[in-house]
């Protein structure tokens, strides 16, 4: 993760994620853990109990996280995030998951015919089973979009005759104040962000 200024944080946005293949969640979770356990599979037959750890080296090291989580976040985006709220390392926001925590395979009956059969349950790292339950943020934030509430008119410098122009700002500054205008989630990830950025920097 090579880059030119330090990063300051990450938010990894989950929501509406509906998921994918197991060995991506876990990769995704090793990149920000370097020990301890991902994620475990229980079933009724052995061969269906798999367990998968972290590597010990981690590219994002021990920079600040927050993972943003809703009702659509499902399956191997819950791995991801209930391994990293297990193991500590970021804050889960957002809503409740989805609830979507079993090993499914296919038993083909023939003609191009198949069977789905539930074969084992995931669970996170400190023993809590995804299926039905999903995964409960750090901190509930619901969905919504910020308004600017009006207020009493004041005088400002744009007000009086003669005043200096603003310079524009770049592009991409003002695509993101749009969007955190319209993401009130991901508007308060990123204050959370700057709050553990501030914590961080006062340890040191």
């Amino acid at each position: 993760m090579a880059r030119e200024q330090p990063l300051e944080g990450l938010i990894l946005d989950l929501r509406n994620n509906p998921g994918g293949v197991l060995q991506a969640a876990v990769g995704i979770a090793d990149l920000f853990l370097d020990e301890g356990l991902i994620v475990y599979t229980e079933g009724r037959l052995s061969d269906t109990e798999m367990s998968f750890s972290a590597s010990p080296t981690t590219p994002a090291g021990d920079v600040p996280l927050v993972v943003l989580i809703n009702g659509g976040s499902a399956s191997a985006a819950e791995i991801v995030a209930g391994a990293l709220q297990d193991q500590r390392r970021g804050v889960i926001m957002g809503t409740d998951s989805f609830g979507k925590g079993s090993v499914q395979q296919i038993m083909p009956l023939g003609n191009g015919e198949g069977l789905k059969l539930t074969t084992a349950l995931y669970y996170t790292p400190n023993g809590r089973s995804i299926q039905a339950q999903g995964i409960e943020p750090d901190v509930d934030v619901v969905r919504g979009r910020l308004e600017v509430a009006e207020s009493r008119r004041e005088i400002r410098e744009a007000d009086l005759e003669g005043h200096l122009s603003a310079q524009q700002a770049p592009r991409d500054r003002q695509e993101m104040a749009e969007r955190l205008l319209n993401d009130y989630q991901l508007s308060e990830a990123l204050n959370l962000l700057k709050a553990l950025n501030v914590v961080d920097r006062q340890r040191r």
